[in-house]
């Protein structure tokens, strides 16, 4: 796996190597949202992504980088859903073995797609802490090749892939993309995608408050950890690595907080207007547009929603 920022030619490596194995997935408008946000909103749906979500793209990248000697005892990574769910799915596609760590407060849906995937998975308590401790003793047994869930440049190119697309497929140059942060891996990857294939575009994160790293160490130009860590959207909980944030901190314009309540809204338009089933932290990208929109009045945006695993016995509508 590479060592070093993607650049224009990685992006494209990465996007031919996984595009025979994911949907190249539809970007579609809603003229309701438009006329909400005084925008024309571009909505690219990684939630129809294979597994439900933008991850595969990483995940699928990042396994099939590796030598057969990397892959002979097995690949590992920790995740609360999504991220498991990609390294189960790549790594079944090149007949390699994957332990995955998951928080032992993981939504179900999301767990029992990583054992359909035929994953093998060691569950932990939910802290960054505890997720690496576990990963590292898996390492110590079997031998297994660490895939990181966000802080690896092969996974950022993966993701990179999605911007990609969603740049080529608007007619009209986009003013600027929105994409949610947690550990800044599709954040990373969405503002190299921008960078190099359209530069004036500017990148926007949408952050939950209640988990509100990645706001802090933007102003504060150093690595910060949430003053407290409560939401729904359980995809975005861990903070950045030391390889996301000085991407971030160079290439994205601002990242942008918003309450559970309000992601829950962008959910409840989402279903209702567009027929599109969002998980909440795929829902924080356009939570954030439209908390902003008064600064956004005319522009092209595009809006990255990222996945759709959403466990059914537990909506928040």
């Amino acid at each position: 796996m590479s060592d070093t920022i993607p650049n224009r030619e990685a992006i494209e490596a990465a996007h031919k190597l996984v595009a025979p194995y994911i949907h190249h997935t539809p970007v579609l408008t809603s003229s309701f949202l438009n006329d909400l946000c005084g925008a024309e909103v571009f909505f690219k749906c990684e939630n129809l992504q294979k597994i439900g979500a933008f991850k595969a793209r990483g995940g699928l990248n990042a396994i099939l980088s590796l030598t057969e000697d990397q892959l002979k005892n097995g690949v590992t990574t920790h995740s609360s859903g999504n991220h498991a769910q990609a390294i189960a799915f790549a790594a079944a596609k090149v007949g390699a073995k994957a332990y995955i760590v998951m928080p032992d407060n993981s939504p179900l849906v999301k767990i029992k797609a990583v054992e359909g995937y035929g994953g093998e998975i060691t569950f932990c308590k939910n802290t960054p802490e505890e997720r690496e401790h576990t990963v590292q003793e898996i390492i110590k047994q079997t031998g297994a090749t660490f895939i990181h869930p966000f802080n690896n440049y092969a996974v950022m190119a993966g993701q990179a892939t999605a911007a990609k697309e969603l740049i080529e497929d608007c007619e009209e140059k986009l003013d600027l993309i929105f994409a949610p942060v947690g550990g800044g891996g599709l954040l990373s990857g969405t503002a190299l995608s921008a960078h190099y294939f359209s530069p004036g575009t500017k990148v926007y994160a949408g952050e939950p408050e209640g988990a509100a790293d990645a706001v802090l160490s933007f102003r504060s130009d150093k690595i910060e950890k949430a003053p407290y860590v409560k939401t729904i959207a359980d995809g975005l909980l861990t903070y950045l690595g030391d390889k996301t944030f000085p991407i971030i901190k160079q290439h994205v314009t601002d990242v942008l907080t918003v309450s559970d309540e309000e992601i829950i809204q962008a959910m409840r338009y989402l279903w209702e207007r567009m027929k599109l089933v969002v998980e909440p932290s795929g829902a924080v990208s356009l939570a954030a547009f439209i908390k902003n929109k008064d600064q956004f009045q005319g522009k092209k945006a595009g809006i990255i929603l990222t996945g759709g695993n959403v466990d059914l016995g537990k909506l928040p509508f």
